[in-house]
């Protein structure tokens, strides 16, 4: 059954359940991943956001699938409807918190993407509230559970306008993704000024 869309102030605890999982998926996935990233909104201090954790798994090939019973055998559910074939798509059990985990391949564009797109958020406090406010417009707009995909789908003209901004800057600063395992460490919430 779909839910309404909450948008809700960002929670010093979302780092906290990202190392929490992504210990556990490490465990069970071992080598098969070659990085375990805490992506999206719940991913960007100061950003408010669903109370969703999205985990980006990167792999080294989509197909074949070995890390799938890996990753069901750690309580997440393939889910092979998803339409979007860049990634291969896991949900939590029923009853479970909200966990998405995206994997994808090493080094491509949607990687690098969600990756680009976190890190050039965390540094930027007017395109956070640029993307907050957007996302609470949208919230309000779409507020029945019925109009779920229609929140995803508006968020892209923010996204794509965020992106541009993010291309330039990834060439300016001559970004690169931090190493594996260095995300969320000692993270604390931005500054009030933007770090351009």
């Amino acid at each position: 059954m779909q839910q309404p869309v909450i948008v809700v102030p960002y929670d010093e605890n979302w780092p906290h359940r990202f190392q929490e999982i992504a210990g556990r998926l490490r465990q069970s996935l071992g080598d098969r991943a070659l990085r375990i990233d805490h992506i999206g909104s719940t991913a960007v201090p100061g950003l408010d956001a669903k109370p969703v954790i999205d985990i980006q798994i990167s792999v080294p090939a989509l197909e074949p699938m070995i890390y799938a019973q890996a990753l069901e055998s750690a309580g997440y559910v393939h889910r092979a409807d998803n339409p979007d074939l860049t990634k291969r798509y896991f949900r939590e059990q029923a009853g479970q918190p909200r966990t998405h985990i995206h994997v994808r391949e090493a080094g491509s564009w949607s990687e690098q993407t969600a990756l680009l797109l976190r890190d050039f958020l965390r540094e930027h406090e007017s395109y956070r509230k640029l993307y907050a406010a957007e996302k609470h417009a949208l919230a309000r707009r779409y507020a029945r559970p019925d109009q779920r995909q229609l929140y995803v789908d508006g968020k892209d003209p923010v996204i794509w306008r965020i992106l541009y901004a993010a291309s330039g800057w990834s060439h300016a600063t001559g970004w690169k993704p931090q190493r594996p395992g260095d995300d969320d460490r000692d993270r604390q919430a931005p500054s009030s000024g933007d770090t351009r």
